[in-house]
């Protein structure tokens, strides 16, 4: 399919999953979670990626909260389905399971664990996006999956009409110049620290974890930098800094978003699927002395806090799932 302009949006919320005290999917929770950030400026929801704990998530799990995400955002933004499996075929059904009931869009992480060579990336990339008429956006983040996609790869997956753009989460900026020179693929910003840099090099937005928690200061961001009006943007990535390092510094993101969406009374449970555990009180404690120093951030009033350490930390198990297929 030939795509013009960005069917993706700008301002993406890698959405967390928010579960009950027992580790089941609350799907109240999701609909109230998406709704709000959306409301607060996200035009973008990528759901079962990362931070929303795919690798925990079944794969009915997985269709329902791209159900979910079309339903509740009723065409006010996107809705990308994330995640995927380091088993080509497995991904490919995952997406197009995804497509059949509405998802927007692809974005498909570098298998991870088997450690493919670039030719096995590309082919995995290339037979994946052969399958779908959806846009792909590719993740590359090599400290989870263990392999970058190398320049070279990136530019000849340019060339794939489904593939349009790329989450980058390696952090290097003379890579990201080269491909936005090289090819026309839109770049995401894949780490909340960098999403301005990212920006005013070129980028076309973000996929973001703190989003979940505040998205209108990056609305904010984005907007200005599209206005290029760079001193508002820097105003607002200052004011974001310190709520950046309470999520994304001390414990794994999904873990610090939902204790501290929780500690707002924004979401019922802090609770995460094993592996993943809440913070240890002293992870609780550097996260809440962080955001004491958050300040005149849109979204993010922190006068009212009220942590629960005891249920991000203890009370009852997790869910631990099934099998994902």
């Amino acid at each position: 399919m030939t795509y013009t302009g960005n069917p993706f949006g700008q301002v993406l919320v890698a959405l967390v999953t928010p579960m009950t005290a027992d580790g089941e999917v609350d799907w109240p929770s999701v609909e109230k979670h998406i709704d709000d950030v959306i409301t607060a400026g996200a035009d973008g929801i990528v759901v079962t990626g990362t931070t929303g704990e795919t690798s925990t998530l079944t794969d009915a799990e997985k269709i329902r909260l791209v159900q979910v995400g079309k339903d509740v955002s009723a065409g006010r933004a996107k809705i990308i389905t994330g995640g995927g499996s380091n088993e080509t075929a497995h991904a490919i059904e995952l997406y197009k399971a995804s497509e059949k009931v509405g998802a927007d869009g692809l974005m498909i992480v570098t298998p991870y664990y088997n450690k493919p060579t670039q030719a096995g990336i590309l082919t995995h990339f290339r037979l994946v996006a052969d399958a779908t008429d959806l846009p792909v956006i590719l993740y590359d983040i090599p400290g989870r999956t263990g392999v970058p996609i190398k320049y070279e790869t990136i530019l000849r997956l340019a060339k794939h009409p489904n593939i349009l753009a790329i989450k980058d989460a390696k952090g290097d900026f003379s890579e990201v110049s080269r491909v936005l020179n090289q090819t026309d693929l839109m770049y995401f910003s894949g780490d909340d620290v960098n999403v301005l840099p990212h920006l005013a090099i070129g980028a076309t937005g973000l996929i973001g974890v703190t989003a979940n928690i505040a998205p209108a200061p990056y609305r904010a961001i984005v907007d200005a930098v599209n206005a290029g009006d760079l001193k508002t943007a820097t105003a607002a990535h200052r004011q974001l800094e310190p709520l950046v390092r309470a999520v994304m510094t001390h414990v794994p993101g999904t873990v610090s978003a939902k204790y501290i969406l929780h500690g707002l009374g924004r979401i019922g449970s802090p609770r995460v699927r094993l592996p993943l555990v809440g913070p240890e009180e002293w992870e609780a404690a550097m996260i809440e002395d962080e955001l004491a120093l958050v300040t005149d951030v849109p979204g993010a009033d922190f006068s009212n806090f009220r942590p629960d350490r005891n249920a991000a930390a203890g009370g009852a198990l997790p869910k631990v799932s099934g099998t994902t297929r």
